[in-house]
């Protein structure tokens, strides 16, 4: 899918989705909604001249954009007040998390990814991308069974150093 021109109706409804969920019960004070999260996104990969025929792993390109923008947002508000730190709980669901919450699991996903490249992409696809277990494994050429038992392996080694 090349990207120049407009975004695709049925793309930009799939992204539009996973961007709603992905921002629902953020604060109120919250100045990126899901439209605006989707065309960040868009200008994104079109700057960066992404192309793909294949529908999965555009979405897999998405969210890692929309993960990138969600951390550099959180960063950016963060470097306005500085906080103390907080503890993160990763939930069973992709779920709006804090500014510092979302560059403190950044932190740690980072660190897992050098350790468990495939895992943490797992857990980027599903956590800030808000795929489902099932579009995620598409995405990544995994059997869902796979992606399960990587799921919980990543929970459970971002469950311990994110209590740290």
């Amino acid at each position: 899918m090349a990207l120049s021109g407009e975004l695709p109706t049925p793309v930009y409804t799939e992204l539009r989705r996973l961007a709603a969920a992905k921002l629902a019960g953020r604060e109120n004070g919250q100045t990126l909604d899901a439209t605006a999260l989707v065309h960040e996104v868009w200008l994104k990969l079109d700057k960066a001249q992404f192309e793909s025929t294949n529908p999965s792993h555009f979405l897999a390109v998405a969210a890692m954009a929309m993960r990138q923008i969600l951390v550099d947002r959180a960063r950016a508000k963060l470097t306005q007040k500085r906080g103390e730190g907080k503890r993160v709980e990763l939930p069973d669901l992709p779920a709006p998390l804090e500014d510092e919450q979302i560059v403190v699991l950044d932190e740690v996903l980072g660190r897992f990814a050098e350790q468990m490249p495939d895992h943490a992409k797992l857990v980027e696809l599903r956590f800030f991308g808000g795929l489902t277990a099932v579009q995620a494994a598409e995405s990544m050429g995994i059997s869902l069974s796979s992606a399960d038992r990587m799921w919980k392996y990543a929970r459970a080694w971002l469950d311990v150093e994110l209590a740290e």
